[in-house]
């Protein structure tokens, strides 16, 4: 998701091709043998480089925002990108690890995820005390460690929504509302048909 979110706000033209994990395409393993998504194959250039594939989201959204940032989302100084950076850490380790326990205990060997709910939620009462103070993670204004962190969030919500809804932490569900009913959020979930190889021929037309 933050992925399509940066290269739909930086205003890069590409190709979507939605893949089913269940069934990947041989192409796409092709191109990236680690079988995971988001991938950005990127073409080469003429009498230039060869074509470059980009693996991991967070190195997607720098790629594009390295293009062009049109709203702004990378931080001014060095010390604001580390902090950005520094939160945007926590999340794609700690953060992430508690919440795939948290969606799908059963595939880590758990009874229950509350207990990997409850070590995330220490981390994101911090988030609702920097949201307190500021309208953004870092700053005034929405930009990386937003989009590369929100997505994570509301899947966070979305496991248990009344729950979530009950926590005191209204800075960190009015941030998260705001995102989820913007513009770039609507226009980054629309539906897409499954990706598949090209069927292969059958035969020779006939002349």
């Amino acid at each position: 998701m933050r992925a399509r979110l940066a290269l739909h706000v930086c205003g890069v033209v590409y190709e979507h091709r939605e893949v089913v994990l269940k069934n990947k395409p041989a192409q796409m393993l092709r191109v990236s043998p680690k079988g995971t998504v988001p991938v950005l194959c990127l073409p080469g250039e003429p009498d230039g480089p060869s074509a470059r594939v980009i693996e991991q989201s967070l190195d997607i959204m720098l790629w594009a925002l390295s293009q062009h940032d049109p709203c702004g989302w990378l931080p001014e100084t060095d010390a604001a990108l580390s902090t950005a950076l520094g939160l945007i850490a926590h999340n794609d380790g700690p953060f992430k690890q508690q919440l795939d326990r948290y969606k799908y205990p059963n595939r880590s060997g758990l009874v229950s995820g509350t207990p990997d709910r409850d070590q995330a939620l220490l981390w994101l009462q911090q988030l609702n005390q920097l949201l307190q103070i500021q309208n953004y993670l870092t700053g005034p204004r929405f930009g990386l460690s937003d989009a590369a962190i929100a997505p994570f969030v509301r899947q966070y919500a979305h496991t248990d929504p009344g729950w979530f809804e009950a926590q005191a932490w209204q800075a960190l569900r009015q941030w998260l509302a705001a995102f989820e009913a913007s513009d770039d959020f609507a226009a980054i979930m629309k539906k897409h048909p499954p990706w598949s190889d090209p069927a292969p021929l059958s035969g020779l037309a006939p002349n």
